[in-house]
Formats: structure tokens, C-alpha cells, sequence
């Protein structure tokens, strides 16, 4: 059995759910779990009220399978915490500590969880791409990111991008306009039915973005015949590029890696992207992500129960706080 002062929380939290992992300084990992319902935002941004709702059974849970008496340590990478996390920054602590016993609290946004999964405590850039898509990097001594912003505003490159373009050159192809292809415009009928019915369909929904998405495999499989989709996938390339040569430290040697689900597409992406990174950042080594999100939460939170975190602290990227129980 492992003491609270031993025993650590990490949390991913995104788009698809809660992963948590419970374990113990000196025996690593011993739970996981998960939950495939998504925390709440509302006008306060990101629900610490559904949070807590979605975590605490999973935590106990967790706990009682791994023989972890109690948590001194925890960390929670949150999608949005950036930018919604005002709410949560200002709840989480205290509830934490009150539920179970959390003396030592680092709230993360996805993206620093997603590039010490990839990375670790390195100096470098990580892409990533799914749904979306951002680019975080670091000197070790601040961290910067680049878009981010969403499918309407940003996330250039990423999935719902790609899915976006591909259905624009389908229905250019179905107007008869120039920069269309009837491949495409086959691929998106199959999937999606006439598209004189898209907007209705596509418009009114709250997951749009993930609507999007679903198409950019179909523009991946085209590209290797079809000459528009393959520019779609350079142009979302140079998209990621860009994002990356804008967070990547200039000086020595900096890692840049990719991680992400949209990098299942394979070569017709990561080939343009390979070429991409080495014409902007010809200084950086590419190296192989490490790990994902969770991941990073954990070799967060072990170093933070350790008293040896080196990554820099930032009050929306990574915020670490001292708390006490009620």
C-alpha cells in the first residue's frame, strides 16, 4: 500500500472523455480508466461541477484497485484551459483536496500534456493534429503556442481543415467551378448523400468540427491519383509547418515530433509535412513522440510528487498550486 504523500492523479481530458491513471512514486502507473463523456462548457467556460461528477467515481474506483491509500500529488491536462479554464483554476484546487486529499495540484493545458507525452522536459516544438490542431514549444524557460483557435477561426492543417477543403473542391466540382474534383465530389456523395443537402445537415449541428474531420480520410485515400486532394494535404503540410516554425526555439538543437490521431493518415500527410519541417527548421532533429496526452500527465505528475519538475510554470498553461483540505 502506498501513503497519500506517495500516491499521484493524472487526468487527460478531452474531446472524447476522461482518462485517469492512479499510481504510486517509485511503482509508476497501477489504474486506468475512463469515461467517454466529455466535461461540460458553458458561459464559465470549462464545468468544474461536471468534472468532479465525472471524476470521482473513477478515481475511487482507481484508488481501491491500485492499493493507494491516498493522493498527495495530482495533475489535470484539460483541453480549452487556456482559454476556459478560468472557472476550473479557481474551483478544482479545493475540490480536489476535499475529495481526496490532493496537497499538490498542477492544472496543464492539452497541449504542454501533448508535447511532455511526445518530448519530455526537452527543449523543442510538437505538433498536434486530430479534430484540430495546435503547436506548442519551448526553451525550457517559457512556452509558446501557435494556433489553436478553432475550427472557424484556426486549426490550420488539422482534421476538420482537411475535410472542410475536400468538401469545398467536391461541391466546386458539383458547381462546375474551377479548382473541383469529381472524385472528391464521388467520395463525399457516398458518405454524406446529395450534397445540395449538406448545409442543412452539416450547419445546424454542435459537432461540426468533428463532421468536418470525418471526410479528411477520404481526401488522404484520393491523393495518390487525384491531384487536388493531394494539394490539400500540401497545403495543410505547410499549414503545420508553420505552426511549428513559429513555437520552435531558434537557438541549439531543439526535437520537434508529431503526435496526434490525424497522423494515421500516413505518407500522402506526413511525407509534404517531413519536407515542410525540414525546409523551415532545418536546425531541429525529428524525433518519434514518446507518448500521448496521458502520458505526459503522468511524467508531469511523478516529477511534480518528486519535487523535481523542470518545465516552466504558466499561470493558463501550467499552473501548480498548493492547496489545503477544508
Amino acid at each position: 500500500m502506498s501513503g497519500a504523500e506517495d500516491g499521484f492523479l493524472a487526468v487527460d481530458s478531452g474531446g472524447s472523455g476522461l482518462r485517469v491513471v492512479v499510481g504510486a512514486l517509485g511503482r509508476g502507473p497501477l489504474s486506468r480508466r475512463e469515461s467517454r463523456e466529455p466535461v461540460r462548457t458553458g458561459d464559465r467556460g470549462i464545468d468544474p461541477g461536471h468534472f468532479m461528477e465525472q471524476l470521482v467515481p473513477l478515481v475511487r474506483a482507481s484508488t481501491a484497485e491500485a492499493g493507494v491509500d491516498g493522493l498527495g500529488t495530482a495533475v489535470v491536462g484539460a483541453a480549452g484551459l487556456a482559454t476556459l479554464g478560468d472557472a476550473l483554476r479557481a474551483e478544482l484546487p479545493a475540490a480536489l483536496a476535499r475529495e481526496f486529499g490532493i496537497s499538490s495540484l498542477a492544472l496543464v493545458a492539452d497541449a504542454v500534456t501533448a508535447y511532455t507525452g511526445a518530448l519530455g522536459p526537452y527543449p523543442g516544438a510538437v505538433v498536434a493534429a486530430g479534430t484540430g490542431l495546435i503547436a506548442i514549444g519551448t526553451d525550457l524557460a517559457r512556452w509558446r503556442r501557435a494556433d489553436g483557435w478553432g475550427h472557424l477561426l484556426g486549426d490550420c492543417g488539422g482534421g476538420a481543415w482537411i475535410g472542410r477543403a475536400g468538401l469545398e473542391a467536391a461541391l466546386r466540382a458539383h458547381d462546375g467551378r474551377e479548382g473541383g474534383s469529381v472524385r472528391l465530389l464521388a467520395c463525399a456523395e457516398e458518405l454524406f448523400g446529395p450534397l445540395t443537402q449538406l448545409p442543412g445537415k452539416l450547419y445546424p449541428r454542435p459537432d461540426r468540427p468533428a463532421v468536418l474531420a470525418s471526410f479528411a480520410p477520404q481526401v488522404s485515400a484520393c491523393a495518390a491519383d487525384d491531384p487536388v486532394a493531394a494539394g490539400i494535404l500540401r497545403a495543410a503540410a505547410r499549414h503545420m509547418a508553420d505552426s511549428a516554425a513559429a513555437v520552435c526555439p531558434s537557438a541549439g538543437e531543439p526535437r520537434v515530433a508529431l503526435t496526434g490521431g490525424l497522423f494515421k493518415m500516413g505518407d500522402p500527410l506526413v511525407v509534404p509535412l517531413e519536407e515542410e519541417l525540414a525546409r523551415r527548421l532545418p536546425h531541429a532533429r525529428r524525433v518519434a513522440a514518446e507518448g500521448d496526452p496521458l502520458h505526459g500527465a503522468v511524467c508531469i505528475a511523478t516529477d511534480l510528487a518528486a519535487g523535481s519538475l523542470t518545465l516552466p510554470g504558466d499561470e493558463k498553461m501550467l499552473y501548480v498550486v498548493t492547496v489545503k483540505g477544508d
